[in-house]
Formats: structure tokens, sequence, C-alpha cells
């Protein structure tokens, strides 16, 4: 890597938990002579230092200059190549004191362990061939996850879900190159170059990076989630309905008008999907500078939205702002759920399209979620299986795509084997870069840096 403190020769060291006052805390230390280094501050040094791989060694670490003992710890050791990174190391198990956790951090710079930056870790595990490109990108989005739902799609990507897929697709392409490049070696055979391609296979990789392709949308629904908003005239009932949807006490209802000033939000599971749900000002001219304010950002908020809740009081009723509101956004293209609240004190019923609710009573709370999740999860595909939610996996994907497409028409037009053969190469190169096998050290570095420190 051209960024020195990826230097994979260094011992490196980091805490892999949260930096907060806690029963326990974890430190990771790796990299060459790690066993060495960390057996002398442990006490019993030996017994580390002699320990087999996969072991744990109970003792303390202590300073070796004052002989003060700073913490007592498990030190959990692993012997290369069977680690996490692929590289001898040692992770402790202290007590989440901080001033004892600084100390451990402190103490461990001044032998020569340099702190990690962020992703280094992983970074070794894929430099020494303990996971693929996809596998490594898995492990952050574990990590970030929101749902139950995104954590799973991410603990099939870590198992190698994508990989195998590509893996798969790539053999096909291998087998056409080989068949191309053997035509190529023998011209004087007299075959005809088209004959030497096996369709089925051009078929079967367009088709398998096709239906990688399909699953993006999938993946980066479930990955960063959806903005839903809820939004309407002041009054109509959209904060006792984000209590409602939430199931808590967050925003502040009020009989009087603009009790909202600015917007709330809070991150929710539906249907598996994580969903970041606003609640907003409500809308009217307002002469306070405050809540002209807070009216402002409600529009941002929702010129932001991937699906808008739109409230309407249905004890006062529709009005024309209702109707612009409602024209407006729909030829807009984002789509909106238009809601008829206090449907319970409504002398009217709801207006066709409306889903009648009540923030009170919750009556229409399952079909509004029902509303929610079909709308939220429109077009995508079931979450199992390999799914991608990376936007350089999907432009790689495309690329090989493009690739075998010019491939295709390329030899449907008569063109030489041995120009054709380059898009085969370049589809090969595409997939590769996918799980790194094909790379360069900017996009590694850049991709890695956005790691957790400790991952």
């Amino acid at each position: 890597m051209k960024n020195n403190s990826y230097n994979r020769d260094d011992m490196i060291c980091a805490l892999a938990t949260p930096l907060a006052e806690s029963a326990l805390a974890v430190i990771r230390c790796s990299g060459p002579g790690i066993i060495e280094t960390c057996s002398r501050l442990f006490r019993p040094g030996k017994k580390l230092a002699e320990a087999p791989g996969n072991a744990l060694v109970y003792g303390s670490i202590t300073d070796p200059q004052s002989g003060t003992v700073l913490d007592e710890v498990v030190a959990s050791l692993f012997r290369a190549p069977r680690s996490y990174t692929g590289q001898d190391s040692v992770e402790f198990s202290c007590h989440g004191s901080l001033p004892g956790i600084q100390a451990i951090l402190s103490l461990l710079g001044r032998e020569g362990i340099r702190r990690a930056s962020p992703g280094e870790f992983t970074f070794r595990a894929f430099l020494n061939g303990k996971m693929d490109l996809t596998r490594a990108e898995a492990v952050q989005e574990i990590v970030s996850a929101k749902s139950a739902a995104s954590q799973s799609l991410a603990l099939n990507r870590l198992s190698g879900a994508i990989e195998r897929e590509i893996n798969r697709i790539k053999e096909d392409i291998l087998i056409l190159v080989a068949a191309v490049s053997i035509s190529l070696d023998y011209p004087e055979d007299e075959v005809d170059d088209r004959a030497v391609i096996d369709e089925s296979r051009l078929e079967r990789a367009g088709e398998g990076i096709s239906r990688l392709l399909a699953t993006y949308r999938t993946g980066q629904i479930y990955r960063d989630g959806v903005r839903l908003v809820l939004t309407g005239r002041t009054n109509a009932g959209k904060s006792s309905l984000f209590n409602l949807i939430l199931r808590e006490e967050r925003s502040i209802v009020s009989e009087v008008h603009g009790t909202t000033r600015d917007y709330l939000e809070s991150w929710i599971s539906l249907g598996g999907i994580p969903v970041r749900l606003y609640d907003t000002a409500g809308l009217r001219e307002a002469d306070n500078p405050v809540e002209r304010e807070g009216i402002r950002r409600a529009g941002e908020i929702v010129e932001k939205a991937n699906l808008i809740l739109y409230v309407v009081d249905g004890t006062e009723g529709l009005n024309g702002e209702d109707r612009r509101f409602l024209r407006d956004w729909s030829e807009a293209g984002i789509p909106v759920i238009p809601l008829w609240n206090k449907a319970d004190l409504a002398p009217a019923p709801a207006p066709e399209g409306f889903i009648p609710v009540s923030a009170v009573t919750s009556d229409g709370f399952d079909a509004l979620e029902n509303a929610i999740t079909g709308a939220i999860t429109r077009g995508t595909l079931p979450a199992e299986g390999a799914v991608i939610d990376s936007l350089r996996q999907k432009e790689l994907l495309e690329e090989a795509f493009g690739c075998l497409e010019r491939f295709r028409e390329g030899r449907d037009a008569s063109l030489p084997m041995d120009i054709l053969s380059e898009d085969l190469r370049n589809a090969l190169d595409a997939l590769g870069e996918i799980t790194g096998e094909v790379g360069t050290e900017d996009i590694l570095e850049t991709m890695f840096s956005r790691f957790c420190v400790g991952k």
C-alpha cells in the first residue's frame, strides 16, 4: 500500500470493543514478533510464549520498567496461519476501565506495537488469503447492520456466497477463453471460429451476472434502509403516529399548533428492513422564525424521502393544500401513502386511496404497517442467496456483462477472434476485481480505511 500505516510487517494493536466504561474490553494485537513482545509484558511470560495456538492464558500485564501491574487479563493466543489476520496474534481481555485500557495501549505503543489503522486487521486477513474481498467487505457490513435481516445477509456474504457465485461464472468464461485460445493457436485447422464457442456457457455466464445485478436494490435497501417521512398540516396527528410506529413516547404531542419545531428521527425495523422514520414540523404559513425554520427543514427532509406518509386530520377533512401536496409529490415520483388520521372521530369515511387510522386507538395500524412494508419492498427480490449491496461490486458486474455483450455482438459480426478474446479476458478481470484477485493499491486502501478501528 502507498499508505505506510498499512505496512503488514509492523506489529499493530487496537481496542476491538467500544472505548467506554464496561465490564470487559478486548485489545487486539497482531504481526510478526507479537507473541514474543507481548510475552515480555505478561506474567507469567514463559507460559504465554510457549502456549500452543488457540489457547487462553490467565495472568497480568506488567510494566517491565517499573514492575507495576496494569491489569489482570486473559490472553487469547493465535499462531500463524490459524488466526484472523493469518499472522501471529494475541488478544487481551481486560477490565473495561478507561484509565486501565489507556495504560495498556500506551505500554504496547512504548514496546513498538503501533496503533492499527481502520480496517487494518481485515486488510491483513485479505492479503494473507484468509478471505476474498467480498468477505472482507461483509465484515464491516455485519458491524454496521441495522436489522437482523441485514445482518443475516452480511453473514451470508461473509460465508462466501458472492465469491462462490463469481467463481461459477468465471469457470464458464475461462472455458470459453480456453476454446478461443486453442482456435488462435491452431488456425490451420480451418474450423469456423464461432463453432468453438459453447453457447450454453456464454448464456449461463450472462444470466449469472444478471441474477447478481438484480439483487443490488434489495441489498442496498437492507444495508442503508429507507427514509420514511411523516408530514402534513399542523395538528394532523403526525407526532402521535410517530410514537405509535416507534411504540414509544418520543415526540411531544399537543393540541397546540406548531408544537414540532424541528424534525425527530429514529431507526426502526419493518419486515426486517431498516427504516429511518422522521417526524417533521407541520406544513403551514408561520410568522414565528423558529417555526418557519422547522417548516423549511421539513421540506428538505421530505425531498430526500424514499416514502412519504401524508397525514390528514379526518375531523377537518381535505383542503386544497392537501390535494396540491398529494398531486405534486405523486408527479415527482416519490411514493406517498395518504393517511386519514383520527378516523375514530372523523364525521366522514376516509376518501378513496387513504388508509383510515387512529393514533389513539391503534385502529388501522396493521393496514398501515402492511402498506409501508409493501411500498418499500416493491421491486425487491427475496432476501436470500447471494445478494450484493456494494456499488463497487455492481459497477464491476455491469462492466463484466458489457464485455460479454460486446463479445456476442462481435462474434455475430464475424470479427477476428484475437480481438474478441480481449472482451472475454476483460470480463474475467472485472470479476476478479470483485473478489480481489485483480485490484489496485488505491482501491484497497480506500476500501479498508472505511472500516472500524480494531477490525
